[in-house]
């Protein structure tokens, strides 16, 4: 078992030392993407999901219903995140073959119109019954 994980170990350097031969041309324009995901992560990111976190704790005191839009945020926030590199590519950048162009703004928009519709529904229909039951 031991000279399995020192094969492993060995194989793996020899992967990421070949990774870092191939990455040293292009370091120049890699380098702003390696260190600009962090520091636009912990300068914008994070403290706008820590604001919209605490001013739902205050505005929502219902857990279902916070349960409910802390999701439609998380599916948001990652549709969001999926779709940057599609929606930000230069205009002049020649078309990656693997993705198809199509209206990709669009897309986005109706997957966001489609959760959130879904969302609205489920709160409506759970305040319809909460009502009805307290009624009762």
């Amino acid at each position: 078992m031991r000279a399995v994980r020192l094969l492993l170990l060995v194989v793996g350097a020899a992967a990421t030392g070949y990774g870092g031969w191939l990455l040293l041309p292009q370091l120049g324009t890699t380098l702003p993407w390696l260190i600009g995901g962090p520091v636009l992560h912990d300068v914008l990111v994070a403290p706008l999901v820590g604001l919209v976190g605490l001013v739902l704790g205050r505005l929502l005191t219902n857990r279902m219903r916070r349960a409910w839009i802390v999701a439609g945020l998380l599916a948001s926030a990652t549709s969001l995140l999926i779709a940057v590199p599609l929606l930000w590519r230069p205009p002049s950048a020649p078309p990656n073959p693997g993705l198809p162009d199509r209206n990709y703004p669009l897309g986005l928009a109706v997957g966001l119109v489609v959760v959130w519709a879904v969302i609205v529904v489920v709160l409506v229909v759970a305040t319809a019954v909460e009502r009805r039951t307290d009624s009762r």
